[in-house]
């Protein structure tokens, strides 16, 4: 390195945002993870012996995931080779393991790649990776915020560690801030900064365990703020609120876009409204489509509550075109209410399930033809062929029913709906019964099992 690019190595240093001069740089100065990092664990054994594999950390944004890579690179007298699955190709690969190769050949050092974001890399670039990890050329640090079973070829995974990161805990980010503002040469210790007491409350609640969010917050207020007569820096909370930009809850084409919304859906099948309302709540801060929301509640309303309160469907169907017509903020009202609907409603699967059998005897057994009786004869030959015949008009019985054979004769007896005992269903129930008598009896009235049952 020339003089002249170290003075603006140095520089840039002296620049760089509070979380990038912070970024811890041992094992001692990390801090969260004990999970996987505290004293005796797996990984810190391997990392103190030299002996670390190749590995994916996945973890959400500001977890330290690119620190410990770092960590890892240093503790091992490893080269650190930095890419970006966003803004590298192929041929960066290719460049950075010929680097790797012409390193390890001339001197002896290992390389550790890092890839922030694999998950961005198409298969054919981690399948690039695949032999130069499995030859040992780069030891492979590969950083994620989605789940690597979906994000991560097969053969990369086999050849790698998962290591799960968890979000930093509130006690993890205090300690975090607290060493920034004591730090007298990375942090903020020569601004003689302090937190009042409400303001330290909401930057670790909007930081939400993400320890970048909370030091370049940390940073801009106690720049905003101005030394008093002694030359302390009070950072109040209106300083927090106007450093802090909104942060979005997740990423709606991520891992938690699927976690939160089958979170609601079970929490609305399971009947607790407010546990519900929480997740909608969440999902609505987060800027989810509200269609895709309604959407859900539509499906739920017919497959879990069902029979049992047919008007759900009706609710949930006017929620979604309410919210299609009057779009947000106000759309969350009617998405609440038939949250709160549906929660509160008796639930049944039956139709779900009934539809299910049927369609497993549409697909296992012969399609036979329709029985003669329930076919419609339009025509002098096919009432000749007997189309029709025997067939009972309803509505010209007593209360307008009349028992018949209707299915055809290979699934004959075969049963698809068994009425559920809650709610408007449980009325169905008893008409059905009296209809048509032990067929509709409660399954635990009914001797032995039928087909389908």
């Amino acid at each position: 390195m020339t003089l002249f690019e170290h003075r603006r190595s140095g520089l840039a240093a002296r620049n760089a945002p509070l979380a990038a001069r912070m970024r811890p740089e041992s094992l001692a100065e990390f801090v969260g993870q004990e999970h996987i990092l505290g004293p005796g664990t797996v990984l810190r054994q391997a990392i103190e012996r030299d002996r670390v594999p190749s590995m994916v950390l996945w973890g959400p944004p500001g977890s330290g995931k690119t620190t410990l890579a770092r960590i890892i690179a240093s503790m091992t007298k490893s080269h650190f080779e930095q890419l970006s699955a966003v803004t590298s190709g192929v041929a960066d690969l290719r460049t950075a393991v010929e680097s790797a190769r012409a390193r390890l050949g001339e001197h002896g050092q290992r390389t550790v790649l890092f890839v922030d974001e694999i998950h961005r890399f198409s298969k054919a670039q981690q399948d690039t990776l695949l032999p130069h990890v499995e030859d040992g050329t780069v030891t492979l640090i590969g950083a994620t915020t989605e789940n690597p079973s979906f994000e991560v070829i097969s053969p990369l995974l086999s050849r790698s560690r998962v290591y799960t990161l968890n979000p930093l805990t509130d006690e993890d980010t205090e300690k975090i801030i607290d060493r920034a503002l004591k730090d007298m040469e990375r942090g903020l210790g020569a601004m003689n900064v302090t937190l009042a007491p409400d303001a330290r409350a909401l930057l670790l609640s909007v930081a939400n365990g993400d320890a970048r969010v909370a030091l370049n917050a940390l940073e801009v207020a106690a720049q905003a703020t101005r030394p008093g007569a002694e030359g302390a820096r009070v950072v109040v909370l209106a300083t927090v609120q106007g450093a802090l930009q909104r942060q979005a809850r997740y990423d709606r084409a991520g891992d938690q876009h699927y976690d939160t919304i089958s979170a609601f859906i079970k929490c609305v099948r399971g009947s607790d409204p407010d546990a519900a309302l929480y997740y909608l709540a969440r999902m609505v801060d987060s800027g989810e489509d509200p269609l895709f929301i309604a959407r859900r509640l539509v499906i739920l309303a017919a497959e879990d509550i069902g029979l049992a309160d047919p008007q759900a469907l009706v609710i949930a169907v006017a929620a979604q075109q309410a919210v299609h017509f009057i779009g947000m903020p106000e759309g969350r009202i009617p998405l609440a209410e038939a949250t709160v609907y549906l929660a509160s409603a008796p639930k049944s699967n039956s139709a779900n399930s009934a539809i299910s059998r049927a369609m497993a005897d549409v697909a296992n057994a012969r399609n036979e033809p329709v029985p003669l009786h329930l076919r419609n004869a339009p025509t002098p030959l096919m009432k000749k062929l007997g189309y029709g015949d025997g067939y009972r008009y309803a509505h010209d019985y007593e209360g307008h029913f009349v028992e018949s054979e209707n299915l055809p004769e290979n699934v004959r007896g075969h049963r698809y709906y068994f009425p559920g005992a809650l709610g408007a269903e449980r009325d169905m129930a008893e008409r059905l019964r009296r209809w048509w008598g032990p067929k509709y009896a409660p399954k635990e009235q009914r001797p032995g099992s039928l087909p389908g049952d």
